[in-house]
């Protein structure tokens, strides 16, 4: 019965879990296992599914665990292992959007650079934002596939906007997850980007969280890797979640991005704006640039430009849009044709964080 299935299961798991060495070094290899009894049911193609649906449910616990079907969850499971085998596929079915949004400089209001922010054009639900997909994708393991897809048709953009605008070269950001820096081959696959579209690494800045430091040592290995070869570090979000000045003590980060849940409230409330100036204080001491997010107000720019913050982005200058309308978006930046003042010097490269 489903008694003595659940402890094949967890025995399955049990030995899955168990660390092999592979070349020299220990691999950990996780299961997650649907159960599923007949109960009178006899077409195998149906029991079939309700292990699949049972496998997905396992999955979204957690990982490495053994869940067992239940009639009643049916729907809502099957609609949540629909919605995740769609999110596999949403790269190589061609459903993943990048749109762009632009930084520039404090002060002087030049575009310094531009970050890369995916979209999923889904089939049923339409035009989808991070919020609605990225924490499933991280869960699953879709963020593989959708981060590949998005850094290299962000490199390739950058190259056609350097083409484009050759006396103001533009930094991409691009978003990385921890599970991406797991990745043994990813750094290749950076490099090889880089390559490919002949982008200086100095102008590639991955942007990642805080929660790369609780990730695996082979994560931070990466990135310091990443760090050697002259690509640019930002970490993002900084003053919420995991701990922000061990993020900075763990990782070679150049870039501190400041969240905008602090900058909305910068021009009204003083706590808020104390955070930003001690960050700011922080990151000049320690050499590294920062860039607040989320600017939408000429009062909240002044502000930030006060306390001396390198950089904004937010919808005071552009919302998130697509690579042609950032491109003619551009073409009007640098003839001083926007609301921002015109790019007048080129844009240097970001500083490095001093070795001592």
């Amino acid at each position: 019965g489903r008694d003595a299935g659940a402890r094949v299961a967890r025995r399955i798991v049990a030995l899955g879990a168990a660390p092999v060495r592979v070349d020299g070094g220990m691999a950990h290899v996780g299961a997650s296992v649907g159960v599923v009894t007949s109960e009178g049911e006899t077409n195998v193609e149906v029991l079939i599914h309700r292990a699949d649906v049972a496998m997905y449910a396992a999955k979204a616990n957690g990982k490495g665990r053994v869940h067992i079907f239940e009639t009643g969850q049916l729907h809502s499971d099957m609609a949540r292992a629909s919605f995740e085998r769609q999110l596999a596929a949403a790269a190589s079915n061609g459903q993943l959007v990048v749109h762009y949004q632009p930084v520039v400089s404090l002060p002087g209001l030049r575009c310094t650079a531009v970050e890369a922010l995916v979209r999923w054009q889904h089939p049923q639900r339409g035009l989808l934002y991070p919020a609605d997909f990225i924490q499933i994708a991280e869960r699953t393991g879709a963020i593989r596939s959708i981060g590949a897809h998005v850094l290299r048709r962000a490199c390739a953009d950058a190259a056609s906007w350097r083409n484009d605008h050759p006396s103001a070269p533009l930094a991409i950001h691009v978003n990385i997850s921890a599970l991406q820096l797991d990745d043994e081959h990813f750094t290749d696959f950076v490099l090889n980007c880089l390559r490919d579209f002949a982008l200086p690494a100095n102008q590639l800045v991955l942007e990642v969280t805080g929660t790369v430091v609780t990730s695996s040592p082979a994560a931070i290995a990466q990135l310091n890797v990443l760090f050697a070869q002259g690509i640019v570090i930002a970490i993002d979000d900084f003053g919420t979640g995991y701990s922000a000045l061990t993020t900075l003590r763990s990782l070679p980060v150049q870039i501190v991005k400041i969240d905008r849940s602090f900058v909305a409230g910068c021009a009204d409330n003083a706590e808020d704006l104390a955070v930003i100036e001690a960050v700011v204080t922080m990151a000049t001491k320690l050499g590294l640039q920062t860039i607040a997010e989320g600017v939408e107000t000429l009062d909240q720019q002044e502000l930030l430009e006060k306390i001396g913050v390198d950089g904004v982005q937010g919808y005071l200058y552009l919302r998130p849009t697509t690579a042609e309308n950032l491109s003619t978006w551009l073409s009007g930046h640098h003839a001083g044709l926007t609301t921002i003042e015109t790019a007048t010097a080129v844009v240097t490269p970001f500083r490095k964080r001093p070795s001592a």
